[in-house]
């Protein structure tokens, strides 16, 4: 099958799922560049602030993700929204309710939460890259949170002002591709939209 684009006269049952709730996605990518451009601007914050506020980010979006697993039917990849959504509940919740570990192993928590998230979002547009326009705007932003992921592993011992950047620019790119990929779905759905009251 080849890619649909928004003139197309037919829409696939997973694109139509997707373009559905394109709203979700929207909403996820803006809450990323708040958090991100909050990070940025913050100065002085310490590593452990850095990543509670970074927890509530995670929080947030995995109860969006699975609200897109719920809302989106069984035509939409819900396993990798599913497992997005889990990932990112269990970081904000060990985050905020573990104020007693130390800031090392949040760190770590986190950076592994942007690994899982980032693959998952990977295979996920893999797998609809046939269906959809853009597919790789969800390719990148799971390339670029595996490797902010690695970077976390790599470096855990960075300076809170430059962690605090790295991951508010992060958020940020983030957010940017996750919104343009709503956007696009946004599209798919006007198009349906029209084309059922043609019909109608």
């Amino acid at each position: 099958m080849g890619k649909l684009a928004p003139g197309d006269q037919a829409m696939s049952p997973m694109l139509h799922a997707l373009a559905k709730d394109w709203w979700l996605l929207l909403l996820r990518g803006l809450v990323a560049i708040a958090f991100g451009v909050l990070a940025i601007v913050w100065p002085g914050v310490t590593v452990l602030w850095m990543v509670l506020i970074y927890g509530v980010f995670a929080l947030i979006d995995g109860v969006l993700a699975i609200v897109a697993a719920i809302k989106g039917g069984r035509e939409v990849p819900r396993l990798w929204l599913g497992i997005t959504g889990l990932a990112g509940i269990a970081a904000g919740v060990v985050t905020l309710g573990w104020p007693g570990v130390t800031a090392l192993i949040l760190l770590y928590f986190i950076a592994a939460w942007a690994i899982v998230t980032g693959v998952m979002q990977i295979v996920a547009a893999i797998r609809v890259r046939r269906e959809i326009e853009g597919e790789w705007l969800l390719i990148a932003g799971g390339a670029l949170s595996v490797i902010f992921g690695v970077v976390l592993f790599a470096r855990p011992g960075a300076g809170a002002i430059a962690l605090a950047f790295a991951i508010g620019v992060f958020a940020v790119v983030y957010g940017v591709l996750m919104a343009a990929f709503g956007l696009g779905l946004r599209k798919h759905a006007a198009h349906a939209d029209s084309g059922a009251a043609r019909t109608a």
